[in-house]
């Protein structure tokens, strides 16, 4: 199957009434359309279509004879508009929110004659776009996967995103700040403490977590823009699945989170496991046990691989 960058173009009207023409790029992987189940997969905020291959950012969980395994799946992701990854850019993000997002790829599934998917799978943001689509549309998908990630932006994250706010909107070095602040949000002090215990890089005359935070500032800078970056943190801070509709989502729902985890604490996501467990038989939690925190999804692949090998 051709995996380079597709496109579908359409006029879409947002929530906030501000109309966009907008170039929905997309790509595909493993198995001809039509011709194997289709598995969703929504990127999370820096991340984009490009899933698997060389670069690919989850490749470690789609590939051949992953467990999303490209010789039995079509893998289908879009890229959220604006991500920059196609070089289509959003001045005023805030005329989107994630439920904008979330029609945008319905209306992408429309245009492509895709009416039903065999699995959406989506880690932190990717999975909270996942909960408004289905919120929208309940007879989507057969599974949803979301991991690491809630139905809605609660008070702590919000704030979260409110700091990265104020440091997107400064003059010195905005996104390389806002960056460093996140890289602390994705991690836990444990994860950090283990990892530099205090060493003291004298080349450098720094910490050597210090010197860790202002690589990932710059990396991201490189290859993020300001304005994509923005965009992401906006939909971040606020993803507001209908409540009242998600009881009505047909699929089989596996939530999986992560037991460190500080943007999406695991308490958080078992509340409201528990909540629709009260009303459907067909929900189910799981939890990953890492010091790592919130990018635990990004590292723990053996725990999972083994609970998404159990799940398909």
């Amino acid at each position: 199957m051709k995996t380079e960058l597709q496109h579908i173009n359409f006029l879409y009207k947002t929530d906030s009434q501000r109309e966009y023409h907008i170039p929905l790029s997309y790509q595909l992987f493993g198995k001809e359309l039509f011709s194997a189940p289709i598995i969703l997969v929504n990127h999370a905020l820096t991340g984009n279509s490009n899933v698997t291959g060389e670069k690919g950012w989850w490749k470690q969980l789609i590939d051949e004879n992953q467990v999303i395994d490209t010789n039995k799946y079509t893998i289908l992701c879009f890229n959220i508009p604006g991500n920059g990854y196609d070089d289509f850019f959003i001045d005023e993000y805030s005329d989107f929110t994630p439920s904008d997002i979330a029609n945008v790829f319905l209306k992408g599934l429309e245009i492509l004659n895709i009416k039903n998917i065999y699995a959406l799978i989506g880690g932190s943001l990717g999975g909270g776009i996942g909960w408004e689509m289905l919120s929208k549309k309940p007879d989507l998908a057969e599974i949803f996967i979301p991991i690491a990630c809630d139905s809605k932006t609660h008070d702590w994250l919000h704030a979260q995103c409110l700091v990265q706010k104020f440091l997107l909107n400064g003059n010195d070095k905005p996104l390389q700040k806002a960056r460093i602040h996140a890289m602390l949000c994705y991690r836990t002090p444990q994860s950090l403490n283990n990892r530099f215990q205090n060493k003291y890089n004298a080349e450098k005359q720094q910490l050597e977590s210090e010197d860790w935070l202002n690589y990932h500032g710059e990396s991201l800078a490189e290859r993020f823009s300001l304005k994509s970056y923005k965009l992401m943190n906006h939909l971040l801070m606020n993803i507001n699945a209908n409540e009242n509709r998600l009881e009505k989502i047909q699929a089989r729902m596996h939530m999986i989170s992560v037991d460190t985890d500080l943007f999406f604490p695991a308490s958080e996501i078992r509340q409201c496991f528990e909540k629709l467990r009260e009303n459907k038989d067909d929900v189910f939690y799981h939890e990953i046990k890492s010091v790592h925190g919130h990018d635990a999804f990004l590292m723990e692949y053996s725990q999972l691989n083994n609970i998404i090998n159990n799940i398909l």
